[in-house]
């Protein structure tokens, strides 16, 4: 990437920092995630980043989003009834 493309790539992630929520990992989220791991076939980060989205909505999935391109965390978010995007 050349230092162009870097000041965009830099400018752009300041954009989407400013609205998105970040859940730092405590004994609830770590909890859940183990629960997701039995329940889904998906990686540890995966769990936990699917567990802090849980924590966040406060398990309200119902108009909730969830966005990743991975099939398996999509696919297990679907499950606990996330909206895909």
């Amino acid at each position: 990437m050349d230092q162009i493309g870097y000041e965009r790539a830099a400018r752009r992630l300041d954009v989407l920092s400013a609205g998105w929520q970040e859940v730092a990992p405590h004994e609830k989220i770590r909890a859940r995630a183990e629960r997701l791991l039995t329940a889904h076939a998906l990686r540890a980060a995966d769990a936990l980043q699917l567990s802090a989205a849980l924590v966040a909505c406060s398990e309200r999935t119902v108009g909730s989003r969830f966005y990743t391109a991975d099939r398996r965390l999509a696919e297990a978010a679907a499950r606990e009834g996330f909206a895909l995007e």
